[in-house]
């Protein structure tokens, strides 16, 4: 599908495949390392707009509750900054507004991910996965893969769109695209090779334009489930499997 300045650019639908606000708040507090009940609340609202302002370039389609989150955040910040009222009086860290729901979520995240390690014998029966890597270790790298989320590919595309350009904010849109093409390429070549990585799938990528075809590819392939898009956990290697 080719389309041109005067025609509506491309827009990536994700549904519900990719993260949501909640992941994103838990993907800043472990990128800045930080302790959830000690949020650095101005930082972490000014990032997580970032990330909006990085989707919505892309014509990434950012949900409802994405434009909430950031509402209660700039809430909580204004809240923060405020002088207290009266000395002495003990009123409750603004910051536990989202501190609570966002403890309550990473436990039951964590319950989630510990069930998506084991195979459902029973009702109630469960046995763990032997996985050891072997895939990725095949491939000369270091073993054991985690799945990929939307922030950590939007991480690893900044990298690559920086060395192109120094001016690669925002306006990322390009001149012409043909994602469904290059969705057909990637296929052709996830197909004869199985799997590749990351930043394979940009070096061959000329202009900003056809890097950013490259990314919307990525994700329309990954919401329709054709790739899985795991990352080893030693080398910290993003790599692009055949679905």
């Amino acid at each position: 599908m080719e389309q041109t300045q005067d025609q509506t650019p491309y827009k990536v639908h994700l549904g519900d495949l990719f993260d949501g606000p909640m992941d994103l708040l838990v993907h800043l507090v472990k990128k800045n390392e930080v302790d959830i009940y000690d949020i650095p609340i101005a930082l972490i609202t000014q990032q997580y707009v970032e990330y909006l302002e990085w989707m919505k370039s892309l014509n990434i389609d950012v949900a409802g509750d994405f434009l909430v989150m950031a509402a209660t955040l700039a809430h909580i910040k204004s809240r923060v900054l405020l002088p207290t009222q009266e000395e002495g009086v003990d009123d409750e860290d603004p910051r536990m507004e989202i501190v609570r729901p966002l403890a309550e979520y990473l436990q039951l995240k964590y319950a989630a991910d510990d069930l998506m390690e084991r195979d459902r014998l029973d009702w109630d029966v469960f046995a763990r996965r032997d996985f050891d890597g072997t895939e990725a270790s095949s491939e000369g790298e270091p073993g054991g893969l985690i799945q990929v989320g939307l922030f950590e590919l939007i991480d690893a595309f900044q990298e690559i769109i920086k060395r192109v350009s120094p001016a690669y904010l925002w306006d990322l849109t390009p001149d012409t695209i043909s994602v469904k093409s290059r969705i057909s390429q990637i296929a052709d070549i996830l197909e004869e090779r199985g799997s590749m990585t990351f930043q394979e799938l940009f070096e061959a990528q000329a202009t900003r334009g056809d890097i950013i075809v490259t990314f919307l590819a990525i994700l329309e392939m990954a919401k329709f489930q054709l790739i899985r898009i795991m990352q080893h956990l030693e080398s910290g290697i993003i790599r692009i499997f055949n679905g």
